[in-house]
């Protein structure tokens, strides 16, 4: 199936230090496209993968899980290790839940994580889903959680149900093994987030192993914070936080 135009992947060569930004659930490297940039431009090499199933339509979404995601990803920082001393990944909501795989998996060689509401627990109604995905195939869209007028995500108009409910298997996943994770970590989020509870990035702080933990809170800007209102304290504090790390 054809990709959308905004939906295709970003890379760009630079220096010895790399980072990946993985996109969030039913969006596409559009959500984190600016920010990329912005790092690639400060001098980074920088890896923005679409991951299967996303930027096409809901229904191919529907045919994929989260090993197939992780996948895409994992194969993305792969390529980042061999070409650079140094790596960072970043995610945004359900890429959040990506990244920290991926420092779980591979703990000595990411050196920290950026994570933009990070999504490793869902709202209460997500607990039907089990049951609720063998029968139905969508529900209303998620996409476009943003403060910031006139700015869309471009994310799929239904929620596609058996995606997700491959997204919740993730989660349990991602939760058990946090303990591993001992990197780096700055987490932005959101004060007002209609997507992904505020648990969610209390249990990702509770559970990490990680020394240096710093959160920010967003008071402007909603799940997709990326592209709202907050996104240039983003963009410095990451940049900032890149060159911290990277000694």
């Amino acid at each position: 199936m054809q990709v959308s135009d905004h939906a295709q992947p970003f890379h760009a060569d630079g220096g010895p230090v790399g980072v990946l930004f993985c996109h969030g659930f039913t969006g596409s490297p559009w959500s984190l496209r600016e920010w990329a940039g912005v790092t690639a431009d400060a001098g980074y090499r920088v890896s923005l993968p679409r991951l299967p199933g996303h930027g096409t339509s809901w229904q191919e979404l529907n045919l994929t899980t989260w090993r197939d995601w992780y996948a895409a990803a994992e194969r993305a920082f792969l390529e980042l290790r061999d070409a650079c001393d140094t790596v960072f990944v970043a995610g945004l909501s359900m890429g959040g839940a990506l990244s920290l795989r991926l420092a779980e998996k591979h703990p000595d060689a990411v050196s920290g994580l950026v994570l933009v509401n990070p999504a490793v627990v869902g709202a209460a109604k997500m607990a039907a889903l089990p049951f609720l995905a063998p029968f139905k195939a969508s529900a209303k869209s998620i996409g476009s959680d943003i403060a910031a007028p006139g700015i869309d995500e471009l994310a799929y108009d239904r929620t596609p149900l058996r995606a997700a409910n491959s997204m919740m298997k993730m989660w349990v996943d991602v939760r058990a093994c946090l303990d591993l994770v001992h990197c780096p970590l700055l987490v932005f989020r959101s004060t007002n987030d209609h997507v992904v509870p505020a648990a969610s990035t209390a249990f990702v702080l509770s559970h990490v192993s990680s020394d240096d933990v710093t959160e920010r809170v967003l008071p402007r800007s909603y799940h997709v914070a990326t592209m709202d209102l907050d996104k240039e304290q983003i963009f410095s504090e990451s940049l900032a936080f890149f060159a911290r790390h990277s000694g």
